[in-house]
């Protein structure tokens, strides 16, 4: 009987101990097999999670803008008074609903090349006005004059049809043609084959982004949506020395298994340049962990707050010699027109670049970019980029429309915030497929390991009581004897 008792003792407490054990194993064992899985959905090729998100992405992806209208358009012109704005917005675009084209794999270069078309739908429901909502704005084409020519003479006569049109420096303008492109009047009178349409985006519609090269990962997933060449080159052209260089992928997805540590790099081709984040915070996004990246102000700053940044400043007059911080010229990429990148409301910028403007209020929260990315696959579930369009507003003598300044003016025209979020049904399928498993086998292993653990001590401490209690029993008997 005794024996029985302790049998069955000892029988419990190795079961729990395998059980623990077996606990044990399959944690290494179930993180190379989650890898595993990983490494295979998440290539780009026919038939992977990860290249049906990809060819068309599976969140709602929405553009609205803010434009910032002008209260005192004749006191700058003529006086050259500080501008005073006023934000009217948000009016909403539905954007990035095209699915990828001329998709072509490479099986020797392991790479995927694709275009991304241009779209955009606008959406009534979202926005507070109409496209038709008028606005005074920055005469883009003349601001652009004493910049596309620098010399007096040819000034002079493009002045006569600037006069001629009776162009100045601010317009009204409908959201619509701000935005998408309108018939510029003086423009028009120059009797010379120049484009004569100009626009914010334009051109935009019926028109796509690439050709991008990306790696598939097929060969090596820590490359997977890391870009090759974009329009066949691997350098932009646009900036000196590694400023130039084309790095990490789209943004809509990074390489798996992410660390906080990693510095996650992507290319924005609307910006004309690569941009970097850094770990921000742990979200909890429709019950899928992420990780929240965020563009740190060190992306803007001036080669004195940032030595990496020395190559990003290519003009030297209106930085004040590379010490003024938080704005980008990208002119050099949009055929020499002055358009300048800052984040909205200048967050983070030199108090000296938002000194001739009124009506701005930087914040943290609405104003600055970040991404939210599943760390185990990768993927962007949320994002939201926020960028402000400005154009350098600079005094011109011959220009009768600019005469009356008498400073520099960083002109911020309008601010948008694309976001785009996992949608419902895709964050419940991804939940069911990667984030549900993957809890279930780490619940599974803490389970077999907490009650293989308890079964295996409780037998233990119950077979060392029914010893205790045998040998007390066998003394007491030989006393008696």
């Amino acid at each position: 009987m005794g024996c029985d008792r302790n049998c069955g003792v000892i029988a419990g407490a190795v079961i729990g101990g395998l059980m623990a054990v077996f606990g044990g194993i399959l944690m290494p064992v179930g993180d190379m097999l989650i890898e595993k899985i990983v490494k295979k959905e998440a290539v780009l090729e026919e038939g992977t999670i990860a290249f049906q998100n990809w060819v068309k992405t599976g969140a709602e992806v929405y553009r609205q803008v803010w434009i910032f209208d002008v209260q005192n358009p004749e006191e700058v012109a003529v006086n050259s008074s500080k501008i005073k704005v006023k934000q009217r917005g948000p009016y909403t675009y539905r954007v990035r609903y095209l699915a990828k084209e001329n998709i072509t794999q490479d099986s020797e270069t392991h790479t995927v090349s694709f275009l991304q078309p241009n779209g955009a739908i606008f959406e009534p429901s979202l926005s507070v006005g109409t496209e038709n909502d008028t606005f005074t704005v920055l005469n883009l084409a003349v601001a652009a004059v004493p910049h596309l020519y620098p010399s007096a003479f040819v000034q002079i006569i493009v002045n006569i049809f600037i006069k001629k049109s009776n162009s100045s420096m601010f317009q009204k303008r409908t959201l619509k043609e701000l935005l998408w492109g309108y018939k510029d009047p003086f423009l028009s009178l120059i009797p010379y084959p120049i484009p004569t349409t100009v626009g914010v985006f334009y051109p935009y519609h019926n028109t796509a982004d690439g050709v991008y090269k990306v790696f598939s990962g097929k060969d090596d997933i820590s490359k997977v949506a890391i870009i090759d060449t974009y329009k066949g080159k691997k350098h932009l052209s646009y900036w000196p020395s590694y400023c130039d260089m084309i790095n990490g992928t789209d943004a809509v997805s990074f390489p798996p298994f992410i660390e906080k540590t990693r510095v996650l790099q992507f290319f924005s081709s609307d910006v004309c340049r690569s941009f970097y984040a850094v770990f921000g915070a742990e979200i909890n996004l429709k019950g899928i962990p992420v990780y929240r990246f965020i563009l740190p102000s060190l992306d803007f700053a001036s080669p004195l707050q940032n030595p990496d940044n020395h190559c990003f400043c290519t003009e030297k007059i209106i930085s004040k010699n590379c010490t003024l911080y938080g704005v980008l010229d990208i002119g050099k990429c949009k055929d020499g027109k002055p358009v300048y990148i800052s984040l909205p409301h200048f967050l983070h910028a030199s108090p000296e670049i938002a000194e001739p403007v009124e009506g701005l209020s930087p914040n943290e929260e609405e104003h600055s970019t970040y991404l939210d990315v599943e760390p185990i696959t990768g993927f962007t579930l949320q994002f939201a980029k926020r960028l402000q369009i400005n154009i350098l507003a600079k005094p011109g003598k011959n220009i009768g429309a600019l005469k009356g300044l008498k400073q520099n003016y960083m002109v911020p025209v309008l601010w948008l915030n694309e976001t785009g979020t996992i949608s419902d049904e895709k964050a419940e399928m991804f939940r069911n497929q990667v984030t549900g498993k993957i809890n279930l086998l780490g619940l599974v292993e803490m389970i077999l390991i907490s009650v293989g653990a308890v079964m295996f001590t409780a037998f233990m401490i119950s077979y060392c009581a029914c010893r205790l209690k045998s040998i007390k029993y066998e003394a007491n008997e030989s006393l008696h004897l």
